[in-house]
């Protein structure tokens, strides 16, 4: 029986970036450019280096996941960001999604509760180059307002509410994209957007994240991780 070579991570990425992002709907050219250049594979453990680009949600250390592309790309997007704006990333993980921020702004602030994935990410960030991402271990859910106020926020766990202190930390005209939901297992992934003293919120679809822990969001406790649901 004929053997076929697998593809090689270059035209792996840029088919997930043709059938998984493009074709259902992602169009920004800041956000492909950024997919279509990181290597996923190295945000992954070696183990699961296969299954890099496929489209779903891979498990992590300290029983969290780097989220599917596809929501990486859409929460991107949502952004709406520019390249000199300053981005606060909540849940650091794997370190792909700020690498992939990093590329789209110009400014990026990633907090991570556990030691491990923030001393992971940050070699990893290293190795790749990238030097405009701050590393930082803390509650997320407190953000992070030495550097506030930020265009834009983006919190890749899912939380009962959207946390006060977030809001308070987004720039008048910055967006907020998060997942919310009052039972942790199931939540929708809003967008809020301030004007002044308003704020906007729009729902952009269902979703599944791991819990959002701290002091804002759920007490700490046993919960088995959830992976991200497709929009």
């Amino acid at each position: 029986m004929k053997r076929h070579r697998p593809l090689d991570p270059d035209r792996q990425r840029a088919q997930m970036v043709r059938r998984d992002l493009v074709e259902r709907g992602v169009h920004d050219p800041a956000v492909l450019e950024a997919m279509g250049a990181l290597p996923r594979e190295h945000f992954v453990d070696p183990g699961l280096a296969e299954a890099a680009y496929d489209d779903c949600a891979l498990p992590i250390d300290a029983d969290q996941t780097i989220s599917q592309p596809y929501i990486v790309a859409v929460m991107t997007e949502a952004l709406e960001l520019g390249p000199d704006d300053r981005v606060l990333e909540v849940g650091t993980g794997s370190g792909y999604a700020a690498a992939v921020l990093a590329r789209v702004a110009g400014e990026v602030v990633t907090i991570e509760r556990h030691r491990v994935l923030a001393d992971q990410a940050t070699e990893r960030l290293a190795a790749l180059g990238v030097d405009d991402v701050t590393v930082v271990v803390g509650d997320g859910t407190l953000g992070w307002p030495e550097r506030a106020p930020y265009d834009g926020i983006v919190v890749t766990a899912g939380g009962p509410t959207v946390p006060p202190a977030l809001l308070d930390q987004l720039a008048d005209g910055g967006r907020l994209v998060m997942p919310v939901g009052r039972e942790w297992r199931e939540q929708e992934l809003l967008r809020v957007r301030r004007d002044g003293d308003r704020l906007v919120e729009e729902d952009l679809g269902p979703v599944r994240f791991v819990p959002l822990v701290g002091e804002q969001g759920w007490p700490d406790g046993d919960r088995s991780s959830t992976y991200p649901l497709a929009l």
